[in-house]
């Protein structure tokens, strides 16, 4: 049965007129009733009548960049990468001409993110490129599933970069990045050294990036005997590695490390262990994540695990353009790389002969 004008205006609760001034955005509607329409356009799948539903499967030249946080650094590389490898599409070069790809803020909002895919639908993007980890939530999950499979049977290239594929998704040429294997390595060299008292500060509990590093860190310490230190949720940000290292060292005040759940998290331990008189890494070994480009210019220079951030992005955007061909299966594991600098050494007492 066709969903009509007037059916996406009974379920949003509108005149068909006020639905209509959403959809061709020619005229001022308040935030909340346009949120509404665009729910229920997404809900029944509306397409436009006229000329443009005979394109159903013809597509513009857009291209839909979504970032969880464009401020921070591990996504504005990957979107910025995205962005010049669709740049080298042009007038007589791969990839079908110019595009422009526009960058698409969520804020980590699961609502904003099918907001977006909804908005790229209609307006029948050439492609979409969803970066970072995604929300464990099976409802946000089918959804998600769902808008891309429509997405793609509109002929919209979807590609998923340092994201995990979706379940029962077969749509997406997916880069994901072994966070797993990443982190393990990172504990493992904090036990080589000789840690055993070890705190962990964890991103959002509820993403999937947090729980994969979270079991890498833990399968390390399980393979090693060794128990499993305090942990804390919290941001992806300073302030969390901050406020949560005082946390952890209330619960164990003789640890030798901290783990962060990324960079930008490390520099908040390395502040709040600074201001507890602590030095760094003679007192506690510090540990972050992705390499980002601070990381070697802090003070130690922190060990992180380098994800390849920039060249992921630059993958991302070529299979959008389609002058890349899908990985097999259409899944690529990207690996992770231990980097050892100067924030972690040997705990204060252990000999520097002993093995870990």
């Amino acid at each position: 049965m066709t969903v009509t004008l007037a059916d996406v205006a009974d379920r949003a609760g509108v005149s068909p007129a006020t639905v209509s001034r959403v959809l061709n955005g020619n005229y001022p509607v308040a935030a909340a009733t346009r949120e509404r329409v665009l729910a229920a356009v997404d809900e029944l799948d509306y397409v436009p009548n006229g000329p443009a539903s005979s394109l159903a499967a013809a597509t513009s030249d857009l291209v839909g960049i979504l970032v969880n946080d464009i401020a921070d650094p591990f996504f504005g590389i990957m979107a910025g990468a995205a962005q010049s490898a669709i740049g080298e599409g042009g007038p007589g070069r791969a990839g079908g001409g110019e595009k422009l790809a526009v960058v698409c803020n969520t804020g980590g909002s699961p609502e904003r993110e099918l907001t977006y895919l909804t908005l790229l639908q209609r307006q029948r993007a050439a492609a979409v490129i969803l970066t970072g980890g995604s929300l464990e939530d099976p409802g946000h999950l089918a959804a998600t599933a769902a808008k891309l499979a429509r997405l793609a049977d509109g002929g919209t290239r979807v590609v998923l970069c340092g994201r995990p594929p979706l379940p029962g998704d077969t749509t997406a040429a997916t880069l994901a990045f072994d966070n797993r294997a990443g982190a393990r390595r990172l504990t493992e060299h904090l036990l080589e050294l000789g840690h055993r008292r070890i705190g962990y500060v964890a991103g959002p509990a509820d993403r999937t990036t947090t729980r994969h590093r979270l079991e890498g860190h833990r399968a390390a310490l399980a393979a090693a005997g060794v128990p499993e230190g305090p942990a804390a949720h919290g941001r992806y940000d300073r302030s969390s590695g901050y406020e949560a290292t005082s946390e952890l060292l209330r619960l164990d005040p003789e640890l030798t490390a901290i783990v962060a759940a990324n960079d930008t998290v490390a520099l908040g331990v390395c502040a709040a262990l600074r201001d507890r008189g602590l030095s760094i890494p003679d007192d506690v070994s510090v540990a972050g994540f992705d390499d980002l480009p601070f990381s070697v210019d802090a003070v130690p220079a922190l060990t992180t695990v380098r994800l390849p951030l920039h060249e992921a992005g630059v993958r991302a955007g070529r299979l959008a353009l389609g002058t890349e061909p899908a990985p097999p299966g259409g899944l690529a594991t990207v690996p992770a790389e231990l980097v050892v600098r100067g924030s972690t050494g040997r705990p204060r007492g252990w000999p520097a002969d002993a093995g870990g």
